[in-house]
Protein backbone atom coordinates (compact mmCIF):
# COMPACT_ATOMS: atom_id res chain seq x y z
CA UNK A 1 0.00 0.00 0.00
CA UNK A 2 0.73 3.90 -0.56
CA UNK A 3 2.49 5.17 2.70
CA UNK A 4 3.88 8.60 0.95
CA UNK A 5 1.54 9.73 -2.32
CA UNK A 6 4.01 12.24 -3.37
CA UNK A 7 7.62 10.40 -3.59
CA UNK A 8 5.88 7.06 -4.32
CA UNK A 9 6.63 4.95 -1.05
CA UNK A 10 5.02 1.91 0.28
CA UNK A 11 4.74 -0.26 3.23
CA UNK A 12 6.82 -2.76 1.44
CA UNK A 13 9.76 -0.31 0.82
CA UNK A 14 9.70 0.58 4.73
CA UNK A 15 9.61 -2.54 5.38
CA UNK A 16 12.70 -3.44 3.05
CA UNK A 17 14.56 -0.44 4.43
CA UNK A 18 14.24 -1.75 7.81
CA UNK A 19 15.23 -5.29 6.83
CA UNK A 20 18.25 -3.42 5.21
CA UNK A 21 19.34 -2.22 8.52
CA UNK A 22 17.38 0.90 9.09
CA UNK A 23 16.97 1.31 12.83
CA UNK A 24 15.28 4.49 12.80
CA UNK A 25 12.29 6.75 11.10
CA UNK A 26 15.09 9.25 10.46
CA UNK A 27 17.06 6.49 8.53
CA UNK A 28 13.89 5.41 6.84
CA UNK A 29 13.38 9.08 5.94
CA UNK A 30 16.65 9.64 4.03
CA UNK A 31 16.65 6.76 2.15
CA UNK A 32 13.09 6.73 0.40
CA UNK A 33 12.54 10.22 1.11
CA UNK A 34 8.86 9.59 3.18
CA UNK A 35 7.68 12.58 3.87
CA UNK A 36 10.21 14.89 2.57
CA UNK A 37 7.42 16.71 0.76
CA UNK A 38 3.71 17.40 1.81
CA UNK A 39 4.24 15.80 5.18
CA UNK A 40 0.95 14.48 5.33
CA UNK A 41 2.03 10.61 5.76
CA UNK A 42 4.58 11.30 8.52
CA UNK A 43 2.72 9.44 11.03
CA UNK A 44 1.65 6.85 9.77
CA UNK A 45 4.92 6.33 8.19
CA UNK A 46 6.22 5.80 11.53
CA UNK A 47 4.06 3.92 13.04
CA UNK A 48 4.93 1.39 10.15
CA UNK A 49 8.78 2.13 10.64
CA UNK A 50 7.91 1.26 14.72
CA UNK A 51 6.47 -1.84 13.75
CA UNK A 52 8.90 -3.07 11.30
CA UNK A 53 12.01 -2.42 13.85
CA UNK A 54 9.69 -4.44 16.49
CA UNK A 55 9.12 -7.06 14.08
CA UNK A 56 13.00 -7.29 13.13
CA UNK A 57 14.16 -7.38 16.62
CA UNK A 58 12.03 -9.76 17.68
CA UNK A 59 13.06 -11.72 14.93
CA UNK A 60 16.82 -11.25 16.02
CA UNK A 61 16.36 -12.42 19.59
CA UNK A 62 14.30 -15.45 18.89
CA UNK A 63 17.54 -17.14 17.90
CA UNK A 64 19.43 -16.08 21.34
CA UNK A 65 20.15 -19.16 23.52
CA UNK A 66 20.09 -18.34 27.10
CA UNK A 67 22.34 -21.16 29.30
CA UNK A 68 20.09 -21.98 31.98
Amino acid sequence: MYVCVCKGVTDHQIRQQVSDGARSWQEVREATGCATQCGKCACFAKSVTREAVHEARLEANAGLAYAV
